[in-house]
C-alpha cells in the first residue's frame, strides 16, 4: 500500500474562524476512497480501490489499511460497520464485479457472500436497519417482461442476500439511474420501516417504500437531470418528515445550478436551497445530535429544518451548513491535490469525511 502523508492546510470562512479547524487523519494510502461508516468516535472504517478497507480503533490517530484477499481489481463503494470487528463492504462495477463481502474478526477473514449474476447489473448503495437486517441497491436491468427495474437485495440474517421481486418494485425510466458516489443514494432510518433511493440521469426522483420494499411511491425532484452525469447524489433523512437530496452534474462540478433540495413531508414534495451559488455535491449528511428548537424560520424552512446542522461535500469543498444561516465554506489549499467524496457523521456530532489519494478528515 502506497504512503500518504501530504500536509492539508483547511481555508475556513471568515465566519467561522472561531470555531475548530477539521482535523485531518494519516490514513497510509493514496487509495481513492468512497466508503466510510462511523460507529463511534473511537471506531470508524473505510473503503475504496483496489479491494482497499481501513480501520482505526483509536479515533483516528491510527489508520490501517489492507486489501481483501482476491478482490484487489474491485472498488468498494460501501462500508458499513458495526463494530470494531463487524463489517460488510460492496463494491460497484458491471456484473460479477458488484460483491457484498463481510466480516466479523476485523478483517482476519473475509466471506464473499454475493456477487451479482447479471451481467448489465451494477450495485450503487447498501445500507442496514441492524446486524441482520439490510439492503442493497443497483442499477436498472430488464425484469422477464423487458421493463426495467431497479435492483434491490435484502438480507434478514446477516448472511443470505435475496432479490426482492421485480413484479413488486415500479418500473425504471429509461435512461435513469443510480450513482455510486458515496454510497448516499439509499437512505434509512433505523429502526424505522421507511426506506428511500434517489436517481439521476434523464430524471431526477426519489423512491419511497414505508414498508422495506414491498409497497413503492415515485416522487419527482426539482434536482438538476438530464444528461447520464447528473442528479441526485446523495439523499438522507433525520426523521420520518424532514429529508435533504444533494447533487448535480459531476462533469460540470462548479456549475450553480439546483443542486440541493429539503423535503418535510416525507419526501413528497421538495423545495430548492436558497443558497447561492451552488455546485456539484457528491454527499450529504445531517448531523446525528438533534438540533434545537430555535426561532429561526425561513419561508423554505420550518422548524424540523432550522438550525439542523448540515455536512455537504463538494469536490473541493465541504460545507457546514446549519440553515437558515449561510453555510461556512471549508477548502484546502489550492495547491493540494485533496477531495472529498462520502460523508459519515459521528454519534455525538461532527462528521468523518473521506475522498481521493486516501483523504480522511474530522469534522468537530
Amino acid at each position: 500500500m502506497k504512503k500518504h502523508a501530504a500536509r492539508l492546510i483547511f481555508l475556513v470562512a471568515a465566519s467561522a474562524l472561531a470555531q475548530q479547524l477539521p482535523q485531518v487523519q494519516l490514513s497510509h494510502t493514496t487509495e481513492g476512497l468512497r466508503g466510510v461508516s462511523v460507529v463511534s468516535r473511537q471506531i470508524a472504517w473505510a473503503s475504496g480501490t483496489h479491494g482497499t478497507y481501513l480501520r482505526t480503533i483509536d479515533a483516528g490517530r491510527t489508520w490501517t489499511p489492507s486489501q481483501v484477499p482476491g478482490a484487489e481489481s474491485l472498488d468498494f463503494r460501501a462500508v458499513i460497520a458495526f463494530d470494531a470487528n463487524q463489517a460488510f463492504l460492496m463494491s460497484s462495477g458491471l456484473g460479477d464485479l458488484s460483491r457484498i463481502y463481510h466480516t466479523s474478526d476485523a478483517g482476519q477473514h473475509w466471506k464473499l457472500q454475493f456477487t451479482n449474476s447479471n451481467p448489465k447489473g451494477f450495485f450503487d448503495s447498501m445500507a442496514f436497519w441492524d446486524r441482520a437486517h439490510g439492503i442493497a441497491l443497483g442499477d436498472p436491468v430488464p425484469d422477464d417482461t423487458g421493463h426495467l427495474k431497479f435492483e434491490l437485495l435484502q438480507t434478514t440474517d446477516g448472511e443470505t442476500w435475496t432479490p426482492i421481486p421485480p413484479s413488486q418494485l415500479p418500473p425504471a425510466v429509461e435512461g435513469e439511474g443510480a450513482f455510486a458516489a458515496s454510497n448516499s443514494c439509499l437512505a434509512i432510518l433505523p429502526p424505522d420501516s421507511n426506506l428511500w433511493f434517489a436517481t439521476g440521469g434523464r430524471v431526477a426522483r426519489v423512491f419511497h417504500s414505508p414498508d422495506r420494499g414491498r409497497t413503492w411511491q415515485i416522487f419527482d425532484t426539482p434536482i438538476t437531470h438530464g444528461p447520464d452525469s447528473a442528479g441526485i447524489f446523495s439523499i438522507f433523512f433525520r426523521d420520518p418528515l424532514h429529508g435533504v437530496i444533494a447533487g448535480g452534474d459531476y462533469k460540470h462540478p462548479d456549475r450553480d445550478a439546483d443542486n440541493l433540495a429539503f423535503t418535510n413531508d416525507g419526501g413528497k414534495t421538495w423545495t430548492v436551497s436558497p443558497i447561492r451559488p451552488q455546485a456539484f455535491f457528491s454527499a450529504v449528511a445531517y448531523a446525528r445530535t438533534r438540533p434545537p428548537r430555535g426561532k429561526n424560520k425561513n419561508k423554505n424552512l420550518d422548524d424540523g429544518q432550522a438550525n439542523s446542522r448540515i455536512f455537504l461535500a463538494a469536490p473541493k469543498f465541504i460545507f457546514d451548513f446549519r440553515p437558515p444561516q449561510d453555510p461556512t465554506r471549508i477548502s484546502p489549499d489550492k495547491k493540494s491535490p485533496v477531495q472529498f467524496n462520502a460523508i459519515s457523521p459521528y454519534p455525538e456530532g461532527g462528521a468523518l469525511v473521506v475522498g481521493p489519494n486516501g483523504t480522511i478528515a474530522s469534522l468537530p
